[in-house]
């Protein structure tokens, strides 16, 4: 029986630990070669949360081939667009010149109330939550036409992108705007067999879930808690390989008929 994605190539940013390692790991193990990126480093003087690392994205380079994958692996930061460029002009064409499934995952988080926060601080996230979004897709987008296989491309929104949070009004603007260019982007990518969606994850076990901030913002400002509810009490945060259900089903086939759309991945966050 074969994997739902043999002979494909994925584009993942972000790839060195937690769900971008978790998107790059299941796609190889549906049969798709792998393109991963991540700065490996500080992304931002606002973040509370341990960087990612060189050592993290060799792990990723390991676990995918671990499962009979093959993987091209780059430090390169999702605010730079002659890296991304210079990235996918050498892995497209050692992977037979064709593209075929982008995941935008690449993001940063910090906190503040947002007339608190320095301009940087605001600059920064939306550079890289939703600008990098935008170069990522601006850098694969060409090489997908090019390639003539249609293909799928997963951006990475939030429930944030979907109902705004307190102490998070640049995450939420960012998130918010990743679906608005998904949308436009689906509609402009559809002649090409191109397909484009943004999936919504809640709460995910990753070093990032781990942010100190996110305790002392709450505990500051008690009457924000209201806006992060869940109805699946028995499941208070993700797994990494549940977002990667997801990026797997956009990714293949059984997702053919569906573009431009909000995929909600959060315990019902948004329903509350």
């Amino acid at each position: 029986m074969s994997a739902l994605l043999d002979g494909r190539v994925a584009f993942v940013t972000g790839a060195a630990r937690g769900q971008g390692r978790s998107h790059a790991v299941r796609l190889a193990r549906e049969g798709a070669s792998i393109i991963a990126i991540d700065i490996a480093g500080p992304a931002a003087e606002a973040n509370t949360y341990p960087p990612a690392t060189a050592d993290d994205l060799a792990e990723t380079v390991r676990l995918v081939e671990a499962e009979g994958g093959s993987i091209i692996a780059r430090i390169a930061d999702v605010r730079d667009p002659d890296a991304l460029a210079g990235v996918l002009a050498e892995a497209v064409p050692e992977f037979g010149d064709r593209l075929d499934v982008v995941v935008a995952n690449a993001g940063i988080c910090n906190w503040g109330r947002f007339w608190e926060m320095p301009d940087e601080q605001w600059l920064t996230l939306v550079d890289v939550n939703l600008n990098g979004v935008w170069r990522t897709m601006k850098a694969a987008v060409p090489q997908m036409i090019k390639a003539g296989n249609g293909g799928s491309i997963i951006t990475v929104s939030s429930v944030a992108g979907i109902k705004s949070l307190p102490g998070q009004a640049h995450y939420s603007a960012a998130k918010h705007g990743v679906v608005g260019l998904t949308k436009s982007a689906a509609i402009e990518l559809g002649e090409y067999g191109i397909r484009v969606n943004s999936i919504h994850p809640w709460g995910v076990a990753t070093p990032m879930a781990e942010d100190p901030t996110t305790a002392t913002m709450l505990t500051e400002h008690p009457s924000y808690v209201m806006s992060f509810g869940s109805v699946l009490p028995a499941v208070p945060l993700a797994e990494p390989g549940d977002i990667s259900d997801a990026v797997v089903y956009l990714a293949s086939d059984l997702s053919r008929a569906v573009t431009g759309t909000q995929l909600t991945l959060d315990m019902g966050a948004t329903k509350v």
